[in-house]
């Protein structure tokens, strides 16, 4: 992919950004691909079977997988396999300076991890986060629902349809759709023709956020500046 479309986006003035985690602000993969492949193994899951999954809360994915009696035990183990291993998590491209520029601004994080597993990746990738993490523990329905993008907007305190959510996974797309939030996909970790998005980029190093006088925040593509 080499083109940076963010078609309305560009015309649009926005209260807030809210930033999906792992696969936007950091790069996970190789810890997530270590602590799923342990548990298929154990609890006799197969890759296809696991395949689909990407963005959606580990006990989303459990309860999807296994018969209800064994759920319980399968998510500590998931959860406890995760907070195990936070090594070789990097901060992708443009990810410090987005948030860096946006400091000032309304931003937040909402993340399919529990708040300790993001706690500990955040801290692994020596990130500095925004003051509003929402996580998948403090909602009802994780990703694909709309509940942690409506949450960080509450928290926030701004309309979820003044909101732009930046996403690399279809289930939080969707899900920020059904928030009724603008869309900006970054191409990190699934293929740009299952993204459906307003705008997409190859990273958040492909664009800068700039602040009004008035607080409001503005997206343009980098290479326009």
């Amino acid at each position: 992919m080499s083109t940076v479309v963010l078609g309305r986006l560009t015309e649009l003035d926005f209260d807030a950004v809210i930033f999906d985690m792992d696969g936007t602000l950091i790069d996970s993969t190789p810890a997530v691909i270590r602590a799923w492949t342990i548990w298929a193994k154990e609890h006799g899951v197969t890759a296809e079977q696991l395949a689909g999954h990407h963005g959606m809360p580990s006990a989303g994915v459990v309860r999807r997988l296994l018969p209800e009696h064994r759920h319980e035990s399968a998510i500590d183990r998931i959860n406890a396999l995760e907070i195990d291993d936070v090594h070789d998590i990097v901060v992708l491209p443009g990810a410090i300076e987005a948030l860096e520029a946006l400091a000032s601004a309304r931003s937040a994080i909402a993340t399919s991890c529990t708040l300790p597993l993001a706690r500990a990746r955040i801290a692994a990738a020596q990130l500095t986060p925004p003051s509003v993490l929402v996580t998948a523990d403090q909602v009802k329905h994780g990703k694909p629902a709309p509940d942690p993008f409506l949450l960080a907007a509450e928290r926030l305190g701004v309309s979820p349809r003044r909101c732009l959510v930046v996403e690399d996974a279809p289930a939080g797309l969707v899900a920020a759709e059904a928030a009724g939030c603008y869309r900006l996909a970054v191409v990190t970790t699934t293929r740009e023709e299952d993204l459906v998005a307003d705008g997409i980029v190859r990273n958040l190093g492909d664009v800068e956020f700039v602040l009004g006088a008035d607080g409001s925040i503005r997206v343009r593509a980098r290479s326009s500046w």
